[in-house]
């Protein structure tokens, strides 16, 4: 069935044809959430109202627009509504300066305001990009509407005119917002995009780059995972509020924290936000128990720190064991 037909189908009250209408856009519905709010799980809790939303309004949708820019219109208030009733997601870095390696570690922040990893990211190269872990902190700087207009104008290319629809509010406001918008996102960015670093490292220097990293960590090479640093490497861990900037301080905050003596690792590559990752599972008992998600940040062929989301949670989102047994094979990528 084309389209069009699917859209007459459920306009007359096919719930299966609704479910294959919307089917195509979920993904990329879900991608723009997580853009919006900094959490995939407010993504998807974003995503099911939309798709209720869309269901029950469907006897008003004229056609004047495409399914797709209705459904983003939809999923961009639902964005708005969620993001209105709590404060933004931020990371660590985003709160003081860093932390003193030889200093005791804070507790971590009960309260959810971390940013969170996206697995699994798009496929399409546009979309990748837009979710770099660095551009969605960024964007969770913004006020909410500044951030909306930016992601529908600049990463989606609707028009000022259809934004200014979709928000309710004039185009020279969508306008002046997006220079607003603008003028705080570009100071935060790096000059190079995590997907041009990473096209110009090639798959085998990704890969190369990865096991390099997994062997350093999995045998507690402090020395060989610092020599993988470029000289102002920052690593951050969500929920804690500490983070640690330079090689020397990242050093010793491993030698007297992940990695002190009796502490053993097994790490599993995966992928988050379009850029490498790892899952690290620390030894205890008789397995390994999930830990967290290194974000990894290239720079060349080096790396320029990573994000460490902790938590199994975190893990478990990622479609990976929680615990991983002494003769386990490490799982795939």
């Amino acid at each position: 069935m084309t389209e069009q037909q699917l859209l007459d189908a459920a306009r007359a009250g096919d719930e299966d044809a609704y479910t294959r209408l919307v089917a195509a856009h979920r993904r990329e519905l879900h991608a723009h959430c997580y853009r919006m709010l900094g959490s995939s799980e407010d993504a998807e809790d974003a995503l099911q109202e939309t798709l209720l939303r869309a269901w029950r309004g469907l006897p008003r949708f004229e056609g004047r627009s495409s399914v797709r820019s209705w459904l983003y219109r939809i999923a961009t208030n639902a964005s708005l509504r969620l993001a209105e009733r709590r404060r933004p997601l931020v990371l660590p870095s985003d709160q003081g300066p860093p932390w003193d390696p030889h200093a005791e570690m804070p507790e971590a922040h009960p309260e959810p305001i971390w940013l969170e990893p996206l697995p699994d990211a798009p496929e399409a190269y546009e979309e990748r990009e837009s979710v770099e872990l660095a551009f969605v902190a960024a964007l969770q700087l913004l006020p909410a509407r500044q951030r909306a207009v930016l992601i529908l104008r600049d990463v989606l290319g609707f028009s000022g005119t259809e934004v200014a629809e979709a928000l309710g509010t004039s185009r020279a406001a969508v306008d002046s917002a997006l220079q607003r918008a603008h003028g705080t996102v570009d100071a935060r960015l790096p000059a190079r995009s995590q997907q041009a670093t990473l096209r110009e490292l090639g798959d085998a220097g990704q890969r190369e780059l990865t096991a390099r990293f997994t062997r350093a960590w999995d045998a507690g090479d402090v020395d060989g995972i610092v020599a993988l640093l470029t000289d102002d490497a920052t690593i951050t861990m969500p929920p804690f509020p500490s983070w640690y900037a330079g090689r020397d301080a990242i050093a010793a905050f491993f030698r007297g924290g992940p990695f002190r003596t009796g502490n053993r690792w097994r790490t599993v590559p995966t992928a988050a936000n379009g850029q490498l990752a790892v899952a690290g599972y620390l030894h205890d008992g008789d397995a390994y128990v999930a830990h967290g998600v290194h974000v990894l940040e290239v720079d060349g062929d080096r790396l320029a720190g990573w994000t460490a989301f902790l938590g199994p949670e975190v893990v478990a989102r990622f479609g990976l064991p929680r615990r991983l047994q002494e003769e386990t094979p490490t799982p795939g990528p």
